[in-house]
């Protein structure tokens, strides 16, 4: 396993912090913290993105191969990330049990990846669509700080992170976990580390949808009380 690029990963992000530190210090932790993973989100994001689509191979159908150089570093620069993020949660007790597992869950199924040598490359396409919808995460949190939550923006970043993790962690996501289970290449501990993230990402997909419930809900209601004002006001004015 190439130890070293992970501990400079984990240096790299955790330098990263303490920059956002010095840059931001009138912010508490949190904010620093949540811009490392906003950085974190869109590199890993685009660095997948090439591996999947354009360095190769296809995730659906070579599923349990071995893994590519670029594979490899796209995985060490994420599980330092994830050292990182990890230690920072537990530290400051601001994440829940859930969050937690999903973290050290990662961690593990990157370790086991690196340390077999294979899998790469449905493991690279798992962080990419898990990763797609952190940078509307954490926009969405920087927006309630900032007081822009309650506007069209904060609308448009909750509906666009409704779809997306609908769409790609959960309807993708499924194809996915389904050519990991059939391939007879893959080791059958990764696909019992596919079972366990898919679980997961289910958690997370009702909770998101009871969100969003809620807040359709609030929205209908509130439209409604404001139509009827507005007929009350128009017929005091006749």
């Amino acid at each position: 396993m190439p130890v070293l690029e992970v501990i400079c990963s984990l240096i790299g992000w955790l330098c990263l912090y303490l920059l956002f530190c010095c840059s931001f210090a009138k912010r508490g932790p949190e904010w620093n913290c949540r811009l490392v993973t906003l950085s974190h989100g869109v590199l890993i994001v685009l660095l997948t993105a090439y591996v999947v689509f354009i360095d190769g191979p296809w995730p659906f159908t070579h599923a349990g191969t071995e893994n590519t150089d670029l594979q490899t570093f796209a995985l060490t620069v994420c599980l330092g990330y994830f050292f990182f993020d990890i230690c920072w949660c537990v530290c400051y007790g601001t994440e829940g049990p859930v969050m937690l597992a999903h973290h050290a869950a990662s961690i593990v199924c990157i370790l086991m990846v690196l340390l077999m040598g294979v899998s790469g490359c449905e493991t690279c396409g798992v962080i990419f669509g898990s990763e797609l919808t952190n940078p509307l995460l954490q926009t969405r949190w920087f927006l309630r700080q900032l007081g822009l939550y309650n506007t069209l923006l904060g609308d448009a970043v909750d509906l666009l992170f409704i779809v997306l993790f609908a769409t790609v962690r959960v309807g993708v996501g499924t194809v996915m976990f389904y050519c990991e289970l059939t391939s007879p290449r893959t080791p059958l501990i990764m696909k019992l580390s596919g079972v366990v993230m898919y679980g997961l990402a289910w958690v997370f997909m009702v909770d998101i949808a009871r969100f969003g419930y809620k807040k359709s809900r609030a929205k209908y209601k509130k439209w409604m009380e404001n139509h009827k004002l507005k007929e009350t006001n128009a017929e005091k004015l006749d």
